[in-house]
């Protein structure tokens, strides 16, 4: 997948404001609109431009995309970690009509997951739901906990330049979540209009590496050393779990790569 630099694509600095990219892209819109255009790949450029566009001028899509880095050159084969944008707190639903299938690869594997939020009620229109990611350890998922998670919150200042607003939250995290799992937050996302309710903030749960387990689902699996006698006549060893060590025989006979179940302790 090739990097995009959209600040490249819409011709302004990555200090710009939001006021200077709007301006850049109505010029770069009406010189490459396929309807009057001259230019050569002009319906090529147009989509190129609106794609940039359509995440500079969206503060939280902006800052998450800040987050990559400066250091990619457009064109430059690019994967994003599987992490880049934990902790960001997105509203969602920040298209603009655009057909997004029309976008890059690069688009769709950074924001692909964005959502519509903000439904229309009798008596207002309710508040947009917000999506993050956060990181929370094998320990807490197993055992379940409350704990304080902070967000990352883009945002404008009266400038019209882009700042980040932390906001912390107390969350319970339930006991045996898994990642991909997402846990709600009734109310927590963007105050209603009118008398409608507010949205509600969706955490979707990523498990931390941990330096002994790992997780696949609700199974955990651990890499056990044993001595070549113990492997070849049988014995019985401890063995660490979530719950603390346990007692466990290894068959005789037993070879490298050979799983062994301990069975409810996942």
């Amino acid at each position: 997948m090739e990097y995009k630099d959209y600040y490249e694509i819409i011709g302004v600095s990555r200090e710009a404001t939001q006021d200077e990219i709007k301006r850049a892209y109505r010029k770069l819109a009406r010189k490459y609109h396929p309807d009057v255009s001259k230019e050569k790949n002009a319906e090529a450029h147009f989509k190129e431009v609106g794609e940039a566009y359509e995440v500079l001028k969206d503060p939280e899509k902006r800052t998450a995309y800040d987050q990559l880095g400066n250091q990619w050159q457009a064109g430059q084969e690019f994967r994003p970690p599987p992490d880049w944008n934990n902790g960001f707190e997105f509203s969602g639903g920040g298209y603009t009509g655009a057909d997004t299938g029309q976008f890059s690869d690069f688009f769709s594997d950074l924001f692909g997951d964005f959502q519509t939020g903000g439904q229309r009620q009798s008596t207002g229109i309710r508040g947009q739901d917000h999506h993050a990611r956060i990181l929370i350890n094998l320990s807490d998922a197993y055992h379940g906990t409350t704990r304080d998670i902070t967000l990352k919150v883009p945002e404008l200042d009266n400038h019209g330049r882009v700042v980040t607003r932390q906001r912390t939250l107390k969350v319970r995290i339930p006991k045996g979540i898994t990642s991909g799992q997402r846990i709600r937050l009734r109310g927590q996302g963007t105050a209603g209009h009118g008398q409608a309710e507010a949205g509600d903030l969706y955490l979707e749960v990523e498990l931390e590496s941990h330096p002994l387990f790992r997780c696949s689902g609700k199974d955990i699996y651990i890499i056990l050393p044993v001595t070549p006698w113990e492997a070849a006549l049988g014995a019985s060893v401890e063995v660490p779990t979530l719950e603390g060590k346990v007692e466990m025989k290894i068959p005789p006979n037993a070879q490298a790569g050979q799983q062994l179940r301990l069975k409810g302790r996942g």
